[in-house]
């Protein structure tokens, strides 16, 4: 198994990564602060005082402006292959009230900002269901049904990725070596280098095979999906989990 395109989607546009906000008929991309909320739709914390706040104002006799939030994979090490590119679309309108709050309770979920106790006074929360989804990888630019998008869920290992791969590169050593040639039925002694895990994703590792920059990788999968980065040592044994390694969701 591995992650299909929903998913991988769902993940891109979390709100661990950057992302940029483009805008109908308006001056664009912006940078801006986004999550997800447990619905897949996406939250924007947008100073009051920016251009994308002004860009968000719906014309005279509109609620809401199009708008699409394009977010870029950063590979967790070098290396490692990466995710791809999202890009999901909707229409934006600013949230009050009730809805407001419950906003800014999802938003903390994923992103525990100090800046969502200034919501009202300096910052505005605009929200969007996802009604297109495309994800762009190797060239290739994929579409996502929206529902199938709504379904999915952020891969829990993603957010702590990144400490994961450094820990078994940089406290697995032997170990990790040993463990991986014992699963793919490989020699150690090899002139091309050990193998290294490149990627770690709720349903297995990626390895990379041959010298740093080859292009040779196989998946090893788990015998299960992880609903939890904390599960990772039983399956892989050589991994010490770092400290604080369970995501704020």
């Amino acid at each position: 198994m591995r992650p299909n395109p929903a998913e991988i989607v769902r993940t891109l546009v979390a709100g661990r990564l950057p992302g940029l906000v483009h805008l109908a008929h308006r001056p664009s991309p912006h940078h801006a602060r986004h999550v997800t909320d447990p619905d897949g739709r996406v939250l924007l914390l947008v100073p009051v005082a920016s251009h994308l706040a002004a860009a968000l104002q719906p014309a005279a006799g509109t609620s809401d402006i199009a708008v699409v939030l394009d977010v870029l994979d950063l590979p967790p090490a070098a290396g490692a292959p990466g995710l791809g590119r999202a890009w999901v679309s909707g229409w934006a309108a600013e949230l009050h009230g009730d809805e407001a709050r419950q906003a800014a309770i999802d938003f903390a979920a994923v992103e525990p900002t100090g800046d969502l106790l200034d919501l009202g006074t300096r910052f505005r929360l605009f929200r969007f269901e996802v009604i297109e989804v495309r994800w762009e990888r190797a060239g290739v630019v994929h579409r996502v049904d929206p529902g199938e998008y709504a379904e999915a869920e952020p891969d829990p290992v993603h957010p702590v990725e990144a400490r994961l791969l450094a820990d078994l590169a940089e406290r697995g050593g032997s170990q990790v070596t040993e463990y991986l040639c014992r699963q793919l039925g490989l020699t150690d002694q090899s002139n091309d280098g050990p193998p290294r895990v490149v990627r770690i994703d709720r349903y297995g590792l990626v390895v990379a095979l041959g010298r740093p920059g080859a292009r040779r990788r196989i998946r090893l999968t788990f015998p299960h999906p992880l609903s939890d980065p904390a599960d990772l040592p039983r399956l892989l044994p050589p991994l010490r989990l770092p400290a604080n390694t369970h995501p704020p969701r």
